[in-house]
């Protein structure tokens, strides 16, 4: 096991810095500069500010040292707003996305787990084709339209939610966490109804039955941890996709997360913000890639991890 994450680092390594590079040099290549700011400064005015962040040196010159600072942890200064940096705005946002990720997680790893089992044991009948059209509205539905429709019954028509904002309490996390957590839902209770059909057809689940266990034992404490194992692969990145925060989801209901900071930072040509958010991004992907192996490999142990 030791051996077998050790060989994952040291590929993670040569991924991000893959990762760090692309990104550098494509968000140089983007049109525009993040200092004119909708006029064009006098060419004195942006030699000035070019050489106080260092864009006057030649451009490899500018990735190493680029690089440098990102080994020691330090996305470098925002080119928008004086006086902050980007690891100011990840430290702002990060926990909101944090905390909205999770609950959203949460919510969805437990219904679309519950679904998925409902609708593998019962098998072409109409639990399962009411879970089926569930998940199918969830991944065709765009959040972009469930969260407006949401905001619309809930908060305009009943009054019952805040429209936008954090301001109303936990109340302010329901919509975001719910508008969140439906595809995720679907997605996962389709993992886990054909996880669940497989594995409730296999030789080591009819030996169980045929020695009298309790259904609801072969169930939870047979069936269902093999059944999860695809289901453990998909929240590697899904999970770091949710915690770095919705881009649509927080922009609709203005949550100030991660994924806010991202879109500002990609519309004011922000180049240091939108590299240090795909940085942080792709380290959780690679992180949590890892530990969902491990998991699995725990959960399974035909899976040998050397």
């Amino acid at each position: 096991m030791l051996r077998y994450i050790l060989r994952r680092l040291l590929i993670a390594v040569p991924t991000l810095f893959i990762i760090v590079t692309a990104s550098f040099f494509l968000m140089r290549a983007a049109p525009g500069s993040p200092f004119e700011m909708g006029r064009k400064l006098p060419p004195d005015i942006m030699k000035n500010v070019e050489a106080k962040y260092g864009m006057d040196r030649p451009l490899v010159v500018q990735y190493l040292n680029y690089l440098g600072d990102v080994a020691t942890g330090d996305f470098g200064p925002s080119l928008k707003y004086t006086g902050k940096t980007v690891t100011d705005f990840i430290k702002e946002g990060f926990p909101t996305s944090l905390r909205i990720g999770v609950s959203a997680l949460t919510l969805a790893t437990i219904i679309g787990v519950l679904l998925g089992v409902v609708a593998a044991l019962r098998h072409n009948r109409w639990p399962d084709y009411s879970a089926t059209a569930v998940a199918i509205l969830g991944i065709c539905i765009p959040t972009f339209v469930t969260a407006p429709l949401l905001v619309l019954l809930f908060s305009v028509k009943l009054g019952w939610l805040p429209i936008a904002g954090l301001t109303a309490g936990l109340k302010s996390y329901i919509l975001p966490v719910v508008v969140l957590a439906l595809p995720l839902v679907a997605v996962i209770s389709r993992l886990t109804r054909a996880g669940m059909i497989e594995t409730l057809n296999s030789n080591y689940i009819r030996t169980a039955r045929a020695k009298g266990l309790p259904e609801r034992t072969v169930i939870l404490r047979h069936a269902l941890k093999t059944a999860l194992l695809p289901l453990v692969s998909y929240l590697g990145p899904a999970c770091a996709a949710i915690i770095t925060g919705s881009l649509v989801v927080e922009k609709i209901f203005g949550v100030p997360g991660l994924g806010k900071s991202f879109i500002l930072g990609a519309l004011q040509r922000d180049y240091t913000v939108v590299m240090g958010v795909v940085i942080l991004y792709a380290t959780l992907i690679l992180a949590l890639n890892l530990i969902a192996d491990v998991i699995q490999a725990l959960l399974d142990p035909r899976v040998r991890l050397t």
